[in-house]
């Protein structure tokens, strides 16, 4: 990649997105970095500071109004979209207007000014656009501090030991917010074969690590470091109540690695889709992330058991990278421990930001 890019990143100045910028600042501290957001999440305004500091652009945007977008004015390389209304519990109980207008209008927002105006399209989506029946029926054992893959039953379609792959199923009910995603998905394929944009999609797992304000609803991995260092409860919530659901965890370092991996051969890649997670390796239960907080914060808290299960929740996702891996050569570098010891340091170093925001 050639030293001098301009890069713009919707969503710049959330967890993801400012991660995104800080590394692309880090690795060519000649480019132009743009972050655009709407600072409509709660915590995402502390970034601006450093932003100033480090030469990252910001301009106060939201991806819904296309009069904001159009107002930039500016070519780039490179364009990430990484601007979304993440929670999975969103519209459960009742359609919610800023989920479908940010996730989904706002995408559309986004293609028309990437067809005017940049190079290279990359679209972040989320293992959510997975359909939930199939992931309900992914062949489980229970062991004593989590659920496994059972490697003796009959796999569905892009279902392996290794985890969910490309392939599985897309078909049937997933999420309001992953219908959102999926139907993003789709719109971004279209304006790659209607007016040939060079686009990647990227369907990641659970991103996690410092800097990421986490809430019970998204970021719970994040969430769960941060209250064993506030010392205040949490709750094991479905299948039981007993914390043994799976999630593989990806640092937002690894994203960074497997997106720069990507611009490389972005010519041979428009219009594909990549699983992007920690995959089995780097895959960890609630229980077993509870023992790993107390042996890196020293803190033990009240966690209460609650069995029921939310309709969108699952008991068990890995990823299955070995397309990123084939193609671009990339695989996860950061395992849980690492994720975990990243998070702690990051709150130890903004402890005072942090209780203002988790009092």
């Amino acid at each position: 990649m050639k030293k001098k890019i301009r890069i713009l990143i919707t969503g710049g100045a959330g967890f993801i997105g400012s991660n995104l910028c800080r590394s692309y600042k880090d690795k060519f501290p000649d480019s132009e970095i743009v972050a655009f957001d709407n600072l409509h999440r709660r915590g995402s305004e502390i970034n601006l500071i450093d932003f100033k500091n480090r030469g990252i652009d910001f301009i106060h945007g939201d991806i819904r109004c296309q009069e904001d977008l159009a107002a930039i004015n500016k070519n780039f390389d490179i364009f990430i979209e990484a601007s979304a209304e993440p929670s999975v519990l969103t519209g459960i109980h009742h359609p919610d207007a800023y989920a479908m207008q940010t996730n989904l209008f706002g995408t559309v927002n986004c293609l028309n000014f990437a067809v005017r105006h940049t190079g290279w399209f990359n679209f972040l989506s989320t293992s959510r656009v997975y359909s939930l029946a199939p992931l309900f029926n992914i062949p489980l054992r229970e062991g004593d501090t989590r659920f496994f893959i059972d490697p003796d039953k009959t796999f569905t379609t892009g279902l392996s030991k290794d985890g969910v792959s490309e392939e599985f199923p897309v078909n049937t009910a997933r999420s309001l917010y992953g219908a959102t995603k999926l139907a993003s998905e789709i719109l971004v394929q279209e304006y790659v074969h209607a007016y040939n944009l060079n686009a990647v999609i990227n369907r990641c797992s659970v991103v996690c690590g410092p800097g990421q304000f986490g809430k019970v609803d998204q970021g719970v991995f994040t969430l769960w470091v941060i209250n064993h260092f506030l010392k205040k409860g949490l709750k094991y919530t479905g299948f039981g109540g007993n914390g043994k659901q799976i999630r593989d965890l990806l640092h937002p370092n690894d994203l960074f690695n497997a997106i720069n991996c990507q611009f490389e051969k972005k010519d041979d890649l428009s219009g594909e889709i990549f699983n992007l997670g920690g995959g089995e390796n780097n895959s960890v239960s609630l229980l077993e992330l509870t023992r790993l907080c107390r042996e890196v914060t020293q803190n033990e808290i009240p966690i209460k058991n609650v069995p029921e299960t939310a309709s969108v929740d699952i008991p068990l996702y890995i990823t299955n990278y070995r397309k990123a891996s084939q193609t671009f050569n990339w695989k996860p570098e950061y395992s849980v421990t690492d994720i975990v010891h990243d998070i702690y340091d990051w709150l130890k170093n903004n402890e005072d930001i942090i209780k203002t925001i988790f009092r």
